[in-house]
C-alpha cells in the first residue's frame, strides 16, 4: 500500500487547499498543547507561555476560515467564531505586563514592577524606573 495513490490521494483521502488549511489550523491548535506542557516542566510550575495564546489564535483562525469557506457548518462556526477573543485579550494583557517589569540586576530574571524582591535569586529590585531593555 503506497501512502499515495495514482489519483493524489494521501492516505485514502482526497485533499483540497481548505482541508490542508483546516489540518494546519488542528496541528496549531493541538500543538499548544505541547508547548504549554513544556513551559511547566522546564519551570516545575504551571506556566501558559506567550506561545501557547499565538499558536491558539492562529490554530482557531485558520479553522474559523475552514468552518465559514468549506464546511459552511454553523455548528463549527460558532465553535471558532468568538475564541479569538480571549486569545487576543491574554496577548494583550502579556504585552502590557511585559512592558511593567523590571530586570534583577542580580540574575537578569524579569519581574513584575509591584516586586521588591526577585523571585528567582532573592536580591533585592529596584523601585521606580524599570528596566524595560
Amino acid at each position: 500500500m503506497s501512502l499515495i495513490s495514482g489519483d493524489g490521494n494521501f492516505l485514502g483521502v482526497e485533499w483540497n487547499t481548505w482541508q490542508v488549511i483546516g489540518w494546519l489550523g488542528n496541528i496549531a491548535f493541538f500543538s499548544r498543547f505541547f508547548v504549554q506542557w513544556y513551559a511547566s516542566e522546564k519551570q516545575k510550575r504551571v506556566v501558559v507561555p506567550v506561545a501557547f495564546w499565538w499558536l491558539s489564535l492562529v490554530g482557531s483562525m485558520l479553522l474559523l476560515l475552514y468552518a465559514l469557506f468549506y464546511r459552511r457548518d454553523s455548528v463549527f462556526i460558532f465553535a471558532y467564531g468568538f475564541t479569538w477573543i480571549p486569545y487576543i485579550r491574554n496577548l494583550m494583557i502579556h504585552s502590557n505586563a511585559k512592558n511593567g517589569e523590571t530586570k534583577c540586576a542580580a540574575c537578569d530574571v524579569r519581574s513584575p514592577i509591584s516586586a521588591r524582591f526577585c523571585a528567582n535569586c532573592g536580591a533585592a529590585l529596584k523601585t521606580g524606573n524599570p528596566d524595560k531593555s
